[in-house]
């Protein structure tokens, strides 16, 4: 798990993927945070009877818990991505069945469960084979056969059905997450996503001088195609229209719709005259061959490349006054936004070129 995200309430309040990371963030807090309040008291008493070892060894547990719940805290990031609890919850449990029997066995249920909801699956399902047979090692040893049977099968069911849980969880997680940041018409990406991805491609460009474009496109006159064919046949043209559009674009490529018949595609490390050419492409391709066998179709577009200096909004507002530029010299065309006015100390790179159709 990574908690390096922003967890800020209004980023929360429009990301769907940061909220779901944000709630996992809560989880491991309050596991941990409740950890520690279990087995706080458990340090003197085995000191208090003379268990030095294991007192020793809930310190490391305790401690390792309150730098964890720091780390959330102070840094929102996952001290040592929670290994350290395995182990020391084996080491504990089984340690404590050695010396306590029964008394300590009981610790070994919560911790098994716990370790689904503070690992990824893989390290957590390892972590609990490794965890059941240490168990069944120690109680073997420790006690008669039949409660070694017991006790093997019921920590392994106990795993197996948090193990179950969490998968269950896990899912559901990520089919809520594609639910809210994908629109159900045609499979593009929507508007939740669409600040977090622009402000990552100016990162880039800001960084690493990884110049991105993006391209916006509006079907033209899409109100008289529900007029004329219904809105089920424009539903239709939607749908097709972002299959064609996905067979042009690369894997890296995102392909958003912003609103009725608007969309937008994202360009990683394109410059604008590359956008360009895909963008009359695109128009192209949906012009060329009608929809649904009669319906004809064309397309507006603008190209627009990052700019130093600019949020995404600027950025994408660029894009959007070159769409109306080409919607109003006639419309199935793409027009190249303006770049913004140099600024002092800016390159030759960011010189402005003019806008061209």
């Amino acid at each position: 798990m990574n908690f390096s995200a922003p967890t800020n309430a209004n980023a929360l309040a429009t990301n769907p993927t940061l909220a779901v990371l944000g709630f996992k963030r809560q989880l491991v807090y309050h596991l941990y945070f409740w950890a520690f309040i279990a087995v706080a008291p458990l340090v003197m008493v085995q000191w208090q009877q003379s268990h030095y070892l294991l007192s020793g060894i809930l310190i490391l547990f305790c401690t390792n818990a309150l730098l964890v719940i720091a780390f959330l805290r102070l840094r929102g990031s996952y001290f040592l991505k929670g290994r350290l609890f395995p182990l020391l919850a084996v080491v504990s449990a089984a340690y404590s069945t050695h010396i306590n029997g029964h008394a300590g066995l009981y610790w070994a249920y919560p911790a098994a469960s716990a370790l689904f909801f503070l690992l990824p699956l893989r390290e957590a399902i390892g972590s609990n084979i490794i965890f059941v047979v240490v168990m069944a090692v120690v109680s073997f040893m420790k006690f008669p056969e039949a409660d070694f049977w017991r006790i093997t099968f019921s920590l392994g069911l106990t795993c197996l059905f948090a193990m179950i849980f969490a998968w269950l969880v896990g899912k559901l997680q990520q089919e809520l997450t594609r639910l809210a940041t994908t629109d159900p018409l045609t499979g593009c990406l929507n508007r939740s996503q669409l600040a977090d991805i622009l402000n990552g491609q100016i990162q880039m460009r800001e960084r690493y001088e990884r110049v991105s474009s993006l391209i916006l496109l509006d079907l033209d006159y899409f109100k008289t195609i529900n007029d004329q064919w219904g809105h089920l046949a424009g539903d239709k043209v939607l749908t097709e229209l972002a299959l064609r559009l996905r067979k042009r674009l690369r894997e890296s490529d995102q392909l958003f719709r912003i609103g009725g018949e608007e969309f937008m595609i994202v360009l990683p490390e394109t410059r604008q005259k590359d956008a360009d050419a895909l963008a009359q492409q695109l128009l192209t391709s949906i012009s060329a061959r009608p929809f649904l066998n009669d319906i004809k179709v064309t397309a507006s577009a603008s190209v627009a490349e990052v700019s130093k200096g600019e949020t995404w909004s600027v950025w994408l507002n660029r894009a959007d006054q070159a769409l109306y530029e080409a919607k109003s010299r006639g419309r199935n065309q793409a027009v190249k936004a303006a770049r913004p006015l140099p600024v002092v100390g800016r390159g030759v790179e960011d010189m402005p070129d003019s806008a061209s159709g």
